[in-house]
């Protein structure tokens, strides 16, 4: 008899946890420990969930909506996204080819699972938010990574994207606003990249959680509207937490062609069943109370960009740093390579000697940056940025 247990799964074996949970986690356990911890690392509003939201939620509650929903959500949630896409992108969207999930996240999952078999490739462009090549893995898929650096603006050009497709190339994941660098892409930009992955027949995963955070002259624009063709082949991953603060909700939207959709509920019914039923009668105020929620959204808009604004200067004023300006999302990602750290040791020692919380750009695929996520107070980003400085003149 073997005295010791089998081995764990493969995919258990491969998995990475999530780093910038983990410098999160890190951050919230020294603050427990009374330490005064500036933290950059969360990509979370640090607003509240608005009022009207939460009422909707909690009439749910007492109206006893407690019990199984449908796999793909509830009706009319269902119906006020499909509107929802209508009203803002003109794009006519059946509720069939909406699904509910438990979290943006969740989308971009099923996404990659309804899509990608194992040895299939997906294209992730680099800076990439670190959750997609752990999810295409888990899907038995192979995540090929391709840089797109400072000098693209840390956008994937169609020759990035041509020289990068080989006959396994099944999907190409684009997150516009982006997640780590604030990157929105141009209307010229994206249709050039989705006439590449036209022409190669590839399914195209449009990853939109920030679509609401955009700033400046900066718009943000749905490629899925931009042909039939297109809207045969891309994937729309969207949800509540960062427009609506609503991160502890785990709320996420699937916007698919028809039979890709159905194929999405299916998954979701054998892993999750539905999204918490009461939770998705809040997200219904959010879409059909708009008033309310445009609201909402620009007093969070107005806060971020004046924090993006001043931390943006502030880092360029610190010898070493060079950043570039976000025009969306919640982040920054600066340049820390003239120091001659690895990010990951950089935001080590940086969290030991300032209590500074940052997450190393090799977690994005990008080394020799950091993220610093400006959705946190107007006092700790000034607190924080100055001990950074402080940490950079030691270097």
């Amino acid at each position: 008899m073997h005295s010791d247990p089998p081995p764990l799964s493969l995919w258990a074996r491969n998995i990475s946890p999530s780093p910038t949970l983990a410098v999160d986690a890190k951050a919230k356990a020294l603050k427990a420990a009374g330490e005064d911890v500036c933290g950059f690392a969360a990509g979370e509003p640090d607003f509240d969930t608005p009022d009207f939201i939460k009422e909707a939620c909690i009439a749910a509650l007492r109206a006893g909506k407690t019990k199984y929903a449908p796999t793909p959500g509830i009706a009319e949630l269902r119906e006020a996204v499909a509107e929802r896409y209508g009203a803002d992108y003109g794009l006519k969207v059946a509720p069939g080819q909406v699904v509910v999930s438990p979290g943006g996240k969740f989308s971009c999952y099923l996404a990659i699972l309804a899509t990608c078999s194992p040895g299939d490739e997906a294209i992730i462009p680099a800076p990439f938010w670190v959750s997609y090549p752990e999810m295409v893995k888990l899907a038995g898929a192979v995540p090929k990574q391709v840089l797109a650096g400072e000098a693209t603006g840390f956008k994937l050009t169609p020759a990035l994207l041509e020289a990068a497709i080989t006959p396994k190339t099944r999907l190409l994941i684009l997150n516009s606003p982006s997640n780590p660098t604030g990157a929105v892409y141009t209307r010229p930009e994206l249709e050039a990249i989705v006439a590449v992955a036209l022409r190669h027949n590839l399914y195209l995963l449009s990853d939109e959680i920030y679509e609401y955070l955009v700033y400046g002259d900066a718009k943000h624009h749905c490629p899925a509207t931009f042909s039939k063709e297109a809207e045969a082949r891309i994937l729309v991953a969207s949800g509540f937490s960062k427009p609506f603060a609503m991160t502890g909700w785990r709320l996420g939207t699937l916007v698919a062609p028809a039979p890709i959709a159905k194929a999405c509920a299916e998954l979701q019914s054998q892993i999750s069943s539905n999204a918490t039923t009461f939770a998705q009668y809040g997200a219904l105020a959010a879409l059909r109370e708009r008033e309310k929620a445009r609201t909402a959204i620009a007093l969070m808009l107005a806060a971020f960009d004046r924090r993006r604004r001043f931390l943006h200067t502030e880092l360029n004023k610190i010898p070493g740093v060079s950043c570039l300006l976000a025009q969306g999302a919640f982040y920054l990602f600066p340049s820390i390579a003239k120091f001659g750290l690895g990010s990951q040791e950089f935001c080590t020692r940086l969290l030991e000697k300032e209590k500074v919380a940052a997450v190393p750009g090799s977690a994005f695929g990008a080394e020799g940056f950091l993220r610093l996520s400006y959705a946190t107070s107007d006092e700790v980003i000034a607190k924080g940025v100055a001990r950074l400085a402080n940490f950079c003149r030691t270097l």
